[in-house]
């Protein structure tokens, strides 16, 4: 064998694998560069010493090439034994062993994650992320670009598992990086700033700062049509993501109809490439099926929201059968979807059973990850509770919205601004029900509690939370009834009359 040529062949076969993922040709990509990994096994067997560390690269795009096709346990697999042989190399600091052991372990830590593996996950990055740190100092230019990646991975997985200011933090150093290097090269870089300003955005979200993150996403969506415009097949799944958050963003605050503008055309696009690549995109299709779902039911076309959240549902199913790990969550979140649009079209058996089967798998994730799945679990106790209670199970209502109540209250003491739009409809419900149910004292505290919550939330977002405030203060108004406190109680209706009023369109 020609050592020096075959080598050659192996590099030129990654340079033509790389550039044809780039331009969208994964199927192309990946067998270009499982040519190179079998040449490189080849070399390995005379001269493992030397061969070793283009393997280990070889075998880390091949991982990526992977995962862009759906192969999850397999991009696992390859990128593992590409740290493996790494080790050794950084271990005896060679010049490229450290730098790309950190690639491999910020490549290690997103395969980990896509399998349901989010300890280890984080693990990884936060190994890659102090390899990096150690040789950005002296080397900048050739370091930052890497750093800002490994940070924005670190972020993705601090906040998989509930850890939202440590995440936005690093987002914030991430994009501060990116920022840098798009004034020097944007081409090169407005991709990975794009990607960032997704991630900035849904972390500025979850900690309730919405208008913010509407505009981090309007960034990244307008970077993303730039880039699409000339390579569509490489840009439209990232296209596709930004408009799914960003019809997310919109529904935040109240724009309806441009948010399902958005996620109609994220749809359009995540179905055709589903038909394409399903073991690539079924997943990310299925998540916006349910947005679809949601933003229908926004604007009352409960008909179409059923029949989209259905289909989202059944996708979900197939994928949890065999990544349980990595797609139960979602599932139970479209789970308690389900639930509520057969609610609003009167199928409260189904609808029931839907919010239990949501209940159920939300507590599995919540034992082992409390601080990531605790708001999922609080959710669908509170879509449990409004079904059981439509069914007449009023005593095993009030337990499931005790409960939900007791954990938005725990999640509000440290994310406030993120959580008192959760805990202040619960404990609106949560009235209505102590009231059914004679406890009226306790009842008139919650709908007081919930009243107090929502008058700022109104006041910052009108058009989300305005409709709200009228209903928590009728709810008020009831149980002050209740206790024979009369003035209080008109008072408290007039005000939702006003309400009302202003909300109410005009002839």
């Amino acid at each position: 064998m020609d050592h020096k040529f075959t080598n050659q062949l192996g590099c030129a076969l990654i340079n033509i694998s790389n550039r044809l993922a780039y331009m969208g040709r994964q199927e192309e990509a990946l067998s270009a560069n499982q040519e190179a990994v079998k040449l490189y096994r080849q070399l390995v067997l005379d001269c493992p010493a030397e061969y070793n560390p283009n393997l280990a690269i070889s075998l880390s795009n091949l991982s990526v090439q992977l995962l862009d096709l759906g192969q999850r346990e397999e991009a696992l697999i390859a990128i593992q034994e590409s740290v493996a042989l790494c080790r050794p190399l950084a271990e005896n600091r060679s010049a490229t062993g450290r730098p790309n052991l950190a690639l491999f372990l910020s490549n290690l830590s997103s395969r980990l994650s896509a399998v349901g593996r989010q300890d280890d996950a984080l693990a990884a990055i936060q190994e890659s992320l102090a390899l990096y740190r150690e040789h950005a100092e002296d080397s900048p230019a050739t370091v930052n670009p890497n750093l800002a990646r490994c940070l924005s991975t670190l972020s993705i997985q601090l906040s998989s598992l509930g850890q939202l200011e440590p995440a936005l933090a690093a987002t914030q150093e991430c994009l501060t990086l990116y920022r840098q290097l798009t004034m020097g090269s944007p081409d090169v870089f407005n991709r990975e700033l794009a990607l960032a300003l997704g991630n900035y955005s849904a972390q500025l979200s979850a900690l309730g700062q919405r208008e913010d993150a509407l505009v981090a996403i309007h960034e990244s969506v307008s970077l993303y049509r730039q880039l699409a415009e000339d390579f569509p097949a490489a840009i439209n799944p990232h296209l596709a993501r930004s408009l799914d958050n960003l019809s997310i963003r919109l529904s935040a605050v109240g724009k309806y109809e441009d948010a399902l503008i958005a996620i109609q055309e994220c749809v359009v696009l995540r179905r055709q490439l589903a038909e394409d690549y399903p073991a690539a995109f079924n997943p990310d299709f299925a998540h916006s099926l349910g947005t679809l779902s949601n933003r229908l039911s926004n604007l009352g076309q409960h008909e179409s929201a059923l029949g989209a959240i259905r289909e989202s549902v059944a996708l979900y199913r197939l994928l949890a059968e065999g990544r349980p790990a990595a797609f139960n969550s979602d599932l139970a979140r479209c789970l308690y979807n389900l639930s509520s649009c057969l609610s609003n079209l009167g199928q409260q058996v189904e609808a029931l059973a839907a919010a239990h089967e949501s209940v159920t798998l939300c507590r599995r994730l919540a034992e082992s990850h409390p601080a990531a799945f605790n708001p999922g679990l609080a959710l669908s106790l509170y879509g449990l509770s409004s079904r059981l209670s439509k069914q007449g199970q009023k005593a095993d209502a009030l337990v499931a919205i005790r409960e939900a109540v007791t954990l938005y209250q725990q999640l509000a003491e440290d994310y406030p601004v993120a959580f008192n739009p959760h805990l202040a409809p619960t404990l609106n419900n949560l009235s209505s029900l102590l009231s059914s149910l004679d406890f009226r004292e306790e009842a008139l505290a919650a709908a007081k509690e919930a009243v107090e919550l929502f008058r700022p939330l109104a006041s910052d977002i009108p058009a989300v939370f305005k409709s709200q405030l009228a209903g928590s203060l009728r709810t008020f108004s009831i149980s002050l009834r209740n206790l024979d406190q009369k003035e209080a109680a008109a008072a408290a209706e007039q005000e939702a009359d006003r309400l009302d009023l202003f909300e109410a369109p005009s002839a």
